[in-house]
């Protein structure tokens, strides 16, 4: 008996616990409140539906596969936006319309996150993966071909550092 309630216990935890485990939808929740931002707190559905389709064709990057996924874009395979544009009209907040409404439609969703910016003032180039120098260079709008080694990499950034450092704490002001 007391193994029985003990297993019982075991499981109930072990569900419990996956209930409370709630999946962060960071992508989506900043869109939408992106978005919720750029319009009147009595924003209609259509309205909501129209500056959403704008604001597509001016992503970037995770928001634009965002778009994607909610139908944000003429080349989107799927068409979800009034399930997003509804409960916005409504008031309702942001990860509510994310858990509650698109994830039901698409499982995708949630997937989504953004990448995490490296700040060049703290980090060690050296210990970074040649992928991560690369897309350094990438974000830069750089060239980065003919480099070949790590080394190779860490001195162009090394090189374009001051350039790119002083243009983001210009735009910071």
């Amino acid at each position: 008996m007391e193994k029985l309630l003990l297993v019982s216990l075991v499981l109930c935890s072990v569900f419990y616990l996956g209930i409370a485990k709630v999946q962060e939808c960071e992508v989506c929740e900043s869109v939408i409140n992106k978005l919720r931002a750029e319009l009147p707190d009595d924003a209609k559905q259509d309205e909501i539906e129209l500056k959403f389709k704008e604001f597509c064709k001016k992503a970037k990057g995770k928001d634009e596969k965002f778009c994607y996924y909610v139908g944000g874009l003429e080349t989107s395979a799927t068409y979800i936006i009034g399930e997003m544009a509804k409960p916005m009209s409504w008031g309702m907040p942001a990860d509510k319309i994310c858990r509650e409404k698109l994830l039901k439609k698409d499982s995708q969703i949630c997937d989504l996150k953004y990448e995490k910016q490296i700040d060049l003032d703290t980090v060690d180039l050296k210990k970074l993966k040649v992928k991560d120098l690369k897309k350094i260079l990438s974000d830069w709008g750089e060239d980065s071909f003919g480099l070949a080694e790590k080394s190779d990499f860490i001195r162009k950034i090394e090189e374009l550092k001051p350039k790119y450092a002083n243009k983001n704490k210009k735009s910071d002001l």
